[in-house]
């Protein structure tokens, strides 16, 4: 397949480009495009073959179901039923922005992009582009992230093409998404509500607005097994080629990188304060930011993973952060992508020894 690749000014969309764009949609094909949060690989919500599609082109489990993206308050009805007064509210307040909730499904939207369910994961995404998009097109647009699955989410065009180029047809270059990581997910389904996925949207943000909701113990964990209501909960995520292992603390993981380098060079993944501290040789440091400023660590994040990949350390080992504000979202993109995570000398110790 030929991809045509496109660039769209975000802050001016071009409204021929998109039109050109939302003639793909309306015909059933793909269209990898930017959102607020990472690319997203978008068909026709509609329409049971072009959902499809996107799951044999991301290689992507049938059981895990897609977002679907609105741009109106007035599509929300289209796509959702039982919409009552309090969920509106809560709409109102979180969009357009990177909140996805989980509501009953209407009878239009289908089956492929719910992986079967009876309930829909939707978002108005607060991104010109995207918003343009779904509006030229008529139609809700089903759409996870645009990468291969498991692999880092795409935040840059460049990772879409490394991943997309010749599986879909169009791929919209908007520039880097501003957020890094994927939207926040509640399920609107529940009493209280319940947190399915952190995300760039912060729990204490929510609270301030709808009050409590129920974050389940372990979280930033992976299914192995049951049913997955929404992304991001079932399977392993947005990992790199190579092992990556988490360190929890600074001392353990500056005692980390030093035994791990005398086994052969390794890639570290630090913010700026930890890798000025690091004097080992036979690294290689990759900066994820500054620890004042969590939101750049994590717009970082998924490229850090793909940078990791092209460089020749044998393994990449990465520092933690405090599961609070932006960072529950990092923590849970950090634990789904590594290969183990230490908290301990015992563990680091037993670790060496299965690598080496």
């Amino acid at each position: 397949m030929m991809t045509e690749i496109i660039a769209i000014n975000p802050a001016n969309p071009q409204a021929d480009r998109i039109r050109r764009a939302a003639r793909i949609i309306k015909q059933g094909g793909t269209v990898a495009f930017p959102t607020e949060t990472v690319y997203g690989l978008g068909a026709n919500a509609f329409d049971q073959r072009a959902c499809e599609s996107i799951f044999k082109i991301k290689k992507r489990p049938a059981d895990n179901p897609l977002i679907v993206h609105i741009c109106s308050m007035k599509q929300l009805h289209d796509v959702a039923e039982g919409v009552g007064e309090e969920i509106l509210k809560s709409a109102r307040l979180f969009w357009p922005g990177p909140v996805t909730l989980i509501l009953k499904k209407t009878d239009a939207i289908c089956d492929a992009a719910t992986a079967g369910l009876k309930t829909v994961a939707v978002r108005m995404p607060a991104h010109p582009i995207a918003l343009k998009l779904i509006e030229a097109s008529g139609v809700p647009i089903a759409a996870p992230s645009a990468n291969l699955s498991t692999k880092p989410s795409p935040t840059k065009v460049d990772h879409v093409l490394q991943d997309l180029d010749g599986k879909v047809d169009m791929i919209i270059d908007g520039g880097d998404t501003e957020f890094g990581v994927e939207s926040t997910i509640i399920d609107m389904t529940k009493r209280p509500f319940v947190l399915l996925r952190p995300g760039a949207f912060t729990v204490e943000e929510i609270e301030k607005h709808i009050g409590g909701i129920r974050i389940p113990k372990g979280i930033n964990k992976q299914l192995n097994s049951g049913i997955a209501i929404a992304p991001g909960m079932k399977y392993r995520h947005y990992a790199p080629k190579k092992k990556l292992i988490a360190v929890e603390g600074r001392a353990l993981f500056l005692n980390g990188v030093k035994n791990l380098s005398e086994q052969g060079k390794i890639a570290v993944l630090c913010s700026n304060e930890t890798a000025d501290r690091l004097e080992c040789k036979n690294l290689e440091i990759i900066r994820l930011g500054s620890e004042k400023n969590p939101y750049e660590i994590a717009k970082r994040l998924f490229d850090s993973f793909r940078l990791l990949d092209k460089t020749d350390a044998g393994m990449g080992i990465i520092q933690t952060f405090p599961e609070r504000g932006i960072g529950l979202a990092l923590m849970n993109r950090i634990t789904k992508a590594s290969y183990a995570y230490v908290r301990s000398e015992a563990e680091l110790k037993r670790l060496q020894n299965l690598i080496t």
